[in-house]
């Protein structure tokens, strides 16, 4: 995913921005630690590549000292010369002691080509790297840094497996994984088969235009545009057009053209140790299962060992902008603050400069517990104690609205059972909140929200736990299996967990979606019989979340969840260069023979 730059908030870069909602009186972030040199700019140093193409450099150095200089690498497509999340950290790396390099990526502002997301970075990283190698300033240690597609990016530069790679800190980095077993994400675009219209048509109108630059945010009503059909071509009635927009949408999720601009796959390997940063309303399943391929497939023992995480509470790229008091979306969150910026210059400090100062003793895998409100530690995840542990759907007919008889239990389903619910894909179930970004649309934000005034549709099937009489805390991995049939050829299935608390707020945790026809994998798309009755999975990612005493566990299902995501038009067609849809009349079965079910990660003894 991207971060929001001058749409709504800007991304929080070492402590220098405060999050997206900040309680009154909260005492703010720590403070970076204080510089020890000033800093010189070399500007606008074209830099060939393989291919002649010539890419604008900055190259920031410490005043003063003489000699070679370990030297860490930032490569955006966001203007290297004003975009706060690479001209901050690169003065704050080089006032203490190291070379930075910030670079355009090929196509953008300063640099030579054409671009599109990705393109050429398979290439553009390794020839980077031998370039610093080859200048008198460098000691041939470079470190890489960066959040959202500035760590992605780091994600492909750790694939070639760079000699002189030698560390990473790739922030909000899951949008890269692709061909994984259960997930293809490109990008942060793609989820289950369907598209995430939102955070796209955020971006890509401004960064992924035609234009060289950057172009101005769309003059468009969001809510009322998304709304226009096909998908296909709302960019264009934007006024933006945008080659990756359409490139992404008629791609299918299997199709061999990702592997090839650097997404990772289960067989990625790297040499390069590397501290993964995110967050639970963000890919942070992403970046811990980015982090597990690359200790499992690792070609160096330090690489293997090297692999660590933080994962805090906030949203894209909010971590370091942590206050006494972290809101996200309208939940508070308690005192999520850490000193990012000490761990990162301690993590260069002893993998470029050789200083033993123990940031290897820290713990493999640090993260928040919201609910509990405290950092959590574990050398391994998923955690210790964890079980992964069944709860089924079960009603009475009629689980439609939060006023319904649907229920969450232990115990298996017995008879046969089941709900049904209308979804026409001109009245979609509206979203709010969750792990998106870059939406554009200030009334679009990631986090927790209250979902109670949206409990009330009835094409929302809602299952919900009696008060909870003992803290039930879920950490980790979540999925669910529905078991589903309709009358159209293919529809959406999503879900959502809650945490309702005791005065009735219905706070979203975690959501999911699968496109039916993806049930038995992206590679073997199937389109539904009417009456037949099929198993889908849908995967919830993971989360750390507390419910005290009093909670209840709700689990909200239905067939859309827009604009999170496109709307499913249940035609079997392709959907994005469809004008019309028809209305589905889709039933969840919870019965002995298709017990529908949602799998948490209970974490017990704490």
């Amino acid at each position: 995913m991207r971060p929001l730059l001058s749409l709504v908030v800007a991304c929080a870069v070492l402590g220098t921005v405060v999050p997206l909602a900040q309680a009154p009186h909260a005492e703010p972030p720590f403070p970076r630690p204080a510089a020890k040199y000033e800093v010189d700019i070399e500007k606008d140093v074209m830099v060939p590549m393989r291919d002649g193409v010539r890419l604008a450099t900055d190259i920031y150095r410490p005043r003063g000292v003489d000699g070679p200089l370990p030297t860490i690498l930032i490569r955006l497509p966001y203007n290297k010369n004003s975009y706060g999340g690479a001209t901050t950290p690169a003065r704050f790396f080089a006032g203490h002691g190291y070379a930075v390099v910030l670079q355009d990526v090929r196509g953008k502002f300063g640099s030579e080509g054409a671009y599109r997301v990705y393109e050429g970075d398979v290439t553009d990283w390794p020839d980077a790297f031998d370039w610093i190698g080859r200048q008198p300033w460098s000691t041939k240690k470079i470190g890489t840094y960066g959040c959202s597609y500035l760590g992605e990016g780091q994600i492909i530069a750790m694939a070639q497996r760079h000699p002189l790679h030698a560390a990473a800190i790739p922030q909000a980095a899951g949008g890269n994984v692709g061909r994984v077993p259960g997930r293809r994400i490109f990008w942060g675009s793609v989820e289950g088969g369907a598209m995430a219209l939102s955070i796209n048509f955020g971006w890509m109108p401004m960064f992924a235009s035609v234009d060289k630059g950057a172009r101005p945010l769309p003059k468009v009503d969001f809510a009322q545009h998304f709304k226009t059909l096909p998908t296909i071509d709302m960019t264009d009635r934007a006024g933006s057009p945008s080659w990756d927009w359409r490139n992404f949408l008629e791609r299918s999720p299997d199709d061999p053209w990702w592997d090839r601009q650097g997404y990772l796959t289960a067989a990625a390997s790297t040499a390069t140790p590397a501290l993964h940063v995110s967050t639970w309303f963000d890919l942070a399943a992403e970046a811990l299962q980015e982090a597990e391929i690359f200790s499992k497939n690792a070609t160096t023992p330090e690489a293997r060992t090297g692999q660590y995480a933080i994962i805090g509470p906030n949203t894209h790229c909010a971590n370091e902008g942590s206050t006494s008091a972290t809101v996200v979306g309208e939940l508070n969150v308690g005192d999520a603050r850490r000193r990012y910026a000490e761990t990162y210059l301690r993590w260069f400090d002893f993998w470029l400069k050789g200083e033993q100062n123990g940031v290897l003793d820290l713990p493999r895998y640090q993260y928040y517990v919201i609910g509990r409100n405290a950092w959590h530690a574990s050398p391994v995840w998923p955690v210790a104690g964890m079980r992964e542990t069944p709860m089924y759907f079960a009603s009475d007919g009629r689980a439609n609205t939060a006023a319904g008889n649907g229920r969450l239990q232990h115990t298996p389903p017995h008879g046969a059972a089941s709900d049904a619910f209308t979804y026409d894909p001109m009245d979609p179930v509206p979203a709010r909140g969750g792990s998106i970004c870059c939406t554009g649309n200030p009334r679009d934000q990631p986090g927790s929200f209250d979902h109670r005034d949206l409990e009330s549709r009835p094409d929302l099937l809602v299952y919900s736990t009696p008060p909870l009489t003992t803290g039930l805390e879920i950490t980790g991995p979540l999925r669910a299996e529905i078991h589903v049939s309709s009358d159209v050829r293919d529809t959406d299935v999503t879900v959502k967990v809650l945490d309702v608390f005791p005065d009735g707020r219905s706070m979203n945790v975690v959501e999911g979606i699968t496109r039916v026809r993806y049930r038995d994998g992206f590679g073997t798309p199937r389109l539904m019989e009417k009456g037949q009755v099929y198993r889908v999975p849908v995967d919830l990612h993971a989360t750390s979340w507390y419910l005290p005493p009093g909670h209840r566990l709700r689990v909200h299902v239905s067939s859309s969840n827009f604009p999170r995501f496109d709307r499913n038009l249940n035609t079997g067609g392709k959907n994005y260069d469809e004008t019309s849809g028809v209305v589905a009349h889709t039933t969840i079965h919870h019965s002995a023979r298709y017990p529908s079910r949602i799998l948490l990660p209970i974490v017990s003894g704490k």
